[in-house]
Order: structure tokens, then C-alpha cells, then sequence
């Protein structure tokens, strides 16, 4: 591996979070101050692709990556925050279910947050007038 590709593995293994190109972008500069966003983007694919690193896509937002260790995602359907939950593993049943084996499977449970509850809870209603 070159040593941005080592850097950018470290970075994400070792973050909590679920972070975006331009994430690990601002992370590496700090590292390695010369370097180009499309090197980020150019490593972050082939770590992908070699089956390092996990993509995480949702819609209208960029792909964010995440270690390759198994787990499962809640993603709020308001904000976008993406949280790490472990549910029960689902390989046999899948494996029964579909009657043969599968090359991996990506579970994301969409929901409102607790912080976008309750900014709800503080919004004041309102009221439509009705047409007659």
C-alpha cells in the first residue's frame, strides 16, 4: 500500500464516525499538507474496491466510509446522522431464505433521531386555513 492509502486506512478504521471524501481530505492535510483531493478520492476507491473500507451510499448525499466490521446502521431520515448498531446476524436466515450463499448484505434502518424529535416537539404548529 502506498502511504496515502495507509494514512487513509488508518484514519477511517480508527474514526467513529462515518466520514465523507472531502472528511478525510481535511484529516489527511494535516498529515500530508500537499495533497490533492482526487488522490483521496483515487485511494478511498481502491481501498473500496479491495474490499478494506465499506461504502456507505444513501440518497442526495455523498458516500461516506466506515470499517469493514460487521454491523448495521441506523440513518436518520431528517438530518442524514448515521449511528453504528449491531443487530442480530443475519447471514443464516438469508442464506435459507434465499437457498444459497451471498456475497455480503448492508442493513440500514431509517428513522427520526432523538434530536430531530425534539426539535420537532419545539416547532410551532401550523395552522392552514381551509378553502371553501
Amino acid at each position: 500500500m502506498t502511504k496515502y492509502e495507509v494514512e487513509i486506512y488508518r484514519i477511517i478504521t480508527t474514526c467513529t464516525g462515518h466520514l465523507t471524501v472531502e472528511q478525510i481530505y481535511t484529516e489527511l492535510k494535516k498529515e500530508y499538507p500537499k495533497v490533492a483531493v482526487a488522490t483521496v478520492y483515487n485511494n478511498v476507491n481502491k481501498l473500496w474496491k479491495a474490499g478494506l473500507i465499506r461504502k456507505i451510499s444513501l440518497e442526495n448525499m455523498p458516500d461516506r466510509y466506515d470499517r469493514t466490521v460487521k454491523h448495521d446502521h441506523l440513518v436518520c431520515q431528517q438530518c442524514g446522522k448515521l449511528t453504528d448498531i449491531s443487530f442480530e446476524d443475519l447471514t443464516f436466515s438469508l442464506c435459507e431464505q434465499m437457498g444459497g450463499e451471498f456475497l455480503s448484505y448492508d442493513l440500514k434502518v431509517f428513522y427520526i433521531c432523538p434530536d430531530c424529535r425534539e426539535r420537532q416537539r419545539h416547532l410551532p404548529e401550523i395552522n392552514i386555513p381551509e378553502t371553501t
